[in-house]
């Protein structure tokens, strides 16, 4: 005790108990051997070491040094990890910071700090009991400074009691940063004013024409709910507008996306409503947005009401297809010489064959397509595993009732098919494997062991589309001899086409290119393969686990 005493940089409230404990030591049921190690315990400069720095930690916020800047340090490394990746073979300095931020102490670190940011510590013990007369009711008064920023707290009317509660804390907010109000507890006043009886929106008045600090009386919750991020991230295929959703609890809280927008999910805690971030922003506060149980029944609802009145529907393809709402993602970086298939889709006549054949003539070292089977008896002068594997019918059959083909279908009696472990052997082969498969096919294709990036190749407007294929004389593909142009049935065809498949698998893209004009949709088909050779890219996370 005299050793904690003497020593100015012990943690006082430490001192203070080793002296209670002092104090009561021939009242406690306990021997000598226990004594000693609480005793001890309570002078260990690792138990005193701690102590100061969770005493740090809870400080946040009053000590302005110990602000923290960010909360998402461990996103900031991996955007600059996208932006350095390019360049590593080019600048030594890129290559030393991206081999540093891979590292798993590197990593570890920013993680931890993250955590501390966003006050997500592991383990939490639990609060100290504290013994009140049945009758007496706790009451807790806290303090917010208003300001620019929502106070991130959504409140509610308890269905049982009528009473107002906090509904939910948003993550990052200035609520949830001060690590007073939690889910549950009831509001009784607000800067004064008692709202017992008073609706949600008569106490979010109140808080609007509030000024400067704000101050809440409460009665803290039964049980605390324990905040902690999830760290799922998905890409969201659809809009949203927080201001024109009639039935969001706070439009203030709402947050606003883009269709292929990634999102960082923090909660899910609450069936209808999830916490998010846009991925990469800066913001520590979480916003809300619909879940995904809650899209899907709009969606089912919206697409039930046109059936209804009248409106043209997909006839039942919906029913048959997924509805895209969110798809958790992950980042795939790219792997020396293990390169992704690129899938060129697109409606019939818009021009995919062409534009393969010119990226398989770019550099015919580097990319490379797959030889389809067929079942058709082989010709004079043609040579097996050259235009054509030729097995028999029996064989392409068998395989396909394996699920080993990624398409096939029937021409004149024969079966012609592109197999899976082709297109696996060019990728292990290091080659850029090139596809212009129908789109029913990508269901086999886009799984984890293949990877493809799939583009699709949208036909411009009819206007567009008529003028550029009569200046280049393009035959038409409806046509089996290619003998004549495309009539305006067939633009209008193909249009019509690319409308479907978008409808049906616009969500599974990864990029779109509109072949308005044939060179500068092949330019971007170049950009677009480089890409995907240099830069790590939202994939599904299931291909990187």
């Amino acid at each position: 005790m005299t050793a904690v005493m003497a020593n100015g940089n012990w943690d006082p409230a430490l001192s203070r108990l080793l002296v209670s404990l002092e104090e009561v030591r021939q009242q406690l049921p306990s021997s000598e051997e226990e004594f000693g190690f609480l005793s001890g315990l309570l002078q260990s400069r690792e138990l005193n070491a701690l102590v100061q720095v969770h005493n740090k930690i809870l400080s946040n916020g009053k000590d302005e040094k110990f602000h923290p800047m960010l909360s998402n340090a461990m996103q900031v490394a991996l955007e600059v990890l996208d932006v350095v990746s390019p360049r590593t073979t080019l600048h030594g300095d890129c290559k030393e910071i991206f081999f540093l931020l891979q590292k798993p102490h590197m990593q570890g670190l920013l993680c931890a700090h993250d955590a501390i940011a966003q006050k997500d510590y592991f383990p939490r013990l639990p609060e100290i009991p504290v013994e009140v007369d049945e009758d007496e009711e706790t009451i807790k008064i806290v303090q917010l400074v208003k300001s620019n920023e929502p106070l991130g707290a959504t409140i509610k009317t308890d269905e049982e009691t009528g009473k107002i509660v906090i509904a939910r804390i948003m993550h990052g907010g200035a609520a949830d940063r001060s690590g007073l109000i939690h889910v549950g507890d009831e509001v009784c006043e607000v800067n004064g004013i008692n709202v017992e009886g008073k609706t949600p929106n008569d106490v979010l008045k109140i808080l609007q024409s509030s000024e400067g600090t704000i101050t809440f009386k409460l009665v803290p919750a039964d049980s605390k709910i324990n905040l902690r991020e999830s760290k799922v991230r998905v890409r969201a295929y659809f809009d949203y507008s927080a201001t024109d959703d009639p039935y969001i609890p706070c439009k203030e809280a709402g947050l606003d996306f883009k269709n292929g927008d990634v999102l960082h999910i923090v909660s899910q805690d609450d069936a209808y409503w999830w916490q998010a971030r846009r991925e990469g922003d800066r913001n520590m506060r979480a916003g809300l947005i619909p879940s995904r149980a809650l899209q899907e029944r709009r969606i089912i609802h919206e697409r039930t009401a046109k059936d209804k009145t009248g409106e043209e529907a997909e006839n039942d393809d919906f029913d048959r297809e997924e509805i895209a709402t969110y798809e958790e993602v992950a980042r795939l970086y790219p792997r020396p010489g293990l390169h992704r298939p690129i899938a060129l889709v697109g409606p019939p006549g818009v021009g995919r064959n062409e534009l393969k054949r010119r990226l398989l003539a770019l550099d015919p070292e580097k990319y490379k397509t797959t030889i389809p089977y067929t079942s058709r008896p082989i010709r004079p002068g043609e040579i097996n595993g050259k235009e054509y594997y030729f097995v028999t019918r029996e064989k392409m059959e068998e395989d396909v009732e394996a699920g080993k083909f990624i398409e096939f279908g029937e021409y004149k009696g024969n079966l012609y098919g592109t197999s899976a472990e082709s297109v696996e052997s060019l990728v292990n082969a290091g080659y850029v494997c090139i596809l212009n498969p129908h789109y029913q096919a990508l269901k086999m294709l886009r799984i984890p062991q293949l990877k493809p990036y799939i583009i699709y190749i949208k036909p411009p407007s009819f206007e567009v589309l008529k003028e550029t294929r009569h200046e280049a004389f393009a035959r038409s593909t409806f046509d089996e001899n290619n003998s004549r142009g495309f009539t305006d049935e067939e633009f209008l065809e193909i249009i019509h086409s690319g409308e479907r498949i978008e409808f049906l698998y616009g969500h599974w893209f990864d990029e779109t290119i509109v072949n308005a004009d044939l060179s500068n949709a092949f330019e971007q088909l170049v950009r677009a393969v480089a890409k995907v050779e240099t830069e790590p890219l939202w994939v599904p996370a299931s291909w990187v686990q």
